[in-house]
């Protein structure tokens, strides 16, 4: 027998009222048709639940399309599954930095793989604290990344971007290049140094450029 697999979830739970960004509206999740409801429908002894959920598409652990950015990118429906799908991942760890350069990703291979920024600031998640400082990759770093072939780059912390920075330099090279972007990541410590196999998949919605996604995982026990 082969050695066997674990699977490592690496995204946060999305519950009424989360907030997962300064100035955006939390989500609301309630019935739209309740078990009680559902009773005049259907045989005595059988009941259903219809959920209804009301939130923007930046809302817990989401990955970000090409049009999330740019009007002709790839939305959501475009992307193919091998741009977010059994990807070779690889973990950075860069713990207390903030600003987090090119120089952290030289020497490693990225080619053609899901890059994940362990900064441990996903301790802060749902805490005023998550919104004050984050981490964050520099412009070199993201050049960096598309001149080396990413597949895909993550981070558990608030954006991937320096907030402060207008211009987004991160997310607008990443995504000029296809290059999916997943944030709000969160517990990157469980995952191993060596090799394993990363999945962010979101819905498949037309002219959109972010989603939700239960992103995990899969690596060798």
């Amino acid at each position: 027998m082969g050695p066997r697999n674990r699977l490592i979830d690496v995204s946060h739970t999305v519950s009424d009222g989360l907030e997962t960004y300064p100035g955006l509206p939390t989500p609301v999740i309630c019935d739209y048709l309740s078990r009680e409801q559902s009773r005049q429908h259907y045989s005595v002894g059988t009941e259903f639940q219809i959920g209804r959920i009301d939130m923007v598409a930046n809302t817990g652990t989401y990955l970000d399309a090409p049009f999330h950015r740019y009007p002709e990118g790839m939305d959501l429906a475009q992307l193919p599954l091998t741009s977010l799908a059994d990807l070779a991942g690889l973990v950075v760890r860069v713990p207390k930095r903030r600003e987090i350069g090119a120089r952290f990703f030289q020497g490693l291979d990225v080619r053609q793989k899901a890059v994940l920024v362990h900064t441990g600031w996903s301790r802060h998640w749902n805490s005023a604290r998550y919104f004050e400082g984050h981490p964050f990759l520099t412009a070199p770093a993201a050049e960096y990344l598309r001149q080396q072939e990413v597949a895909l780059v993550g981070i558990d912390s608030l954006n991937i971007d320096d907030t402060s920075d207008g211009s987004r330099p991160v997310h607008s090279t990443l995504l000029a290049a296809n290059v999916p972007i997943v944030e709000h990541l969160t517990r990157l410590e469980q995952l191993p140094d060596g090799e394993f196999r990363f999945f962010a998949v979101p819905v498949k919605v037309q002219a959109f450029g972010s989603f939700p996604v239960r992103a995990f995982a899969i690596a060798a026990e």
